[in-house]
């Protein structure tokens, strides 16, 4: 296991993700059949049902491109249009249990938002594929990680460097384990004492050792380019 170190991407006015994370577009709810139209139902089959209609279950898989361990049919799923035609009539209806929430009017999204746990909650950021997502990345002003995004490795669980911090004065470099721990959030006043702090331990490090230098000189450079951003941005850091 690892410590990696972050920024409050979202608190960053440059981040170009910022407002696609920012932007909710569906949410996970209890209550779906509350939120009328907006409410996400999708149709399906039963397997038995489906063999009754199609006849050759394995030659109905191979043309709708199917998992040979389907149990239930999604209509929606189905790419042949005969058996479409087929089992339309005799899908059932069912809540997903997502709400779109752009068919939301201000009162009913904050209802949803109430009905949903924020693990619950696709952003438009998540909709974009890995390829739009690393383009993006590679652009951002605040990706710091050489352009690879704005999350990248402080070191193992079991690093010298929080001690070695310790020893030389550099409190929060020092605070990192327990930091990581109790997910504390660092502000950018914070940011600016790590970077005072950086300056202490490159002067420190060949104190230690040459091991210590080629061992600990990449995390104390990410902390840096990571205390810059937060300064420049104003926005806060994390260790996780």
């Amino acid at each position: 296991m690892g410590i990696n170190i972050a920024i409050r991407e979202t608190e960053c006015q440059s981040a170009l993700c910022r407002e696609m994370k920012l932007k909710t577009v569906r949410v996970l709810v209890g209550n779906p059949e509350e939120f009328g139209e907006a409410a996400e139902i999708y149709r399906t089959v039963s397997k038995q049902c489906a063999v009754d209609a199609v006849g050759d279950w394995t030659a109905f898989l191979k043309r709708n491109k199917l998992s040979k361990d389907t149990d239930i049919v999604h209509i929606d799923l189905l790419t042949d249009g005969g058996d479409l035609t087929a089992l339309e009539p005799l899908s059932e209806r069912r809540f997903s249990g997502w709400v779109d929430f752009e068919g939301l009017g201000e009162d009913s999204r904050k209802e949803a938002l109430k009905n949903s746990l924020p693990e619950n909650r696709t952003t438009e950021w998540e909709l974009i594929s890995f390829d739009e997502m690393r383009d993006t990345c590679a652009r951002c002003p605040v990706s710091w990680d050489k352009g690879r995004g704005c999350i990248g490795s402080f070191g193992p669980d079991d690093s010298l460097l929080p001690g070695i911090a310790a020893k030389h004065g550099c409190a929060i470099t020092a605070s990192v384990p327990e930091g990581a721990a109790s997910h504390r959030i660092y502000a950018p006043e914070e940011a600016a004492e790590l970077l005072k702090e950086v300056e202490t331990l490159r002067k420190a490090l060949p104190e230690e050792g040459k091991m210590m230098v080629r061992r600990y000189s990449g995390p104390v450079d990410r902390m840096e380019a990571v205390a810059k951003i937060c300064v420049e941005e104003g926005c806060g850091l994390y260790f996780f």
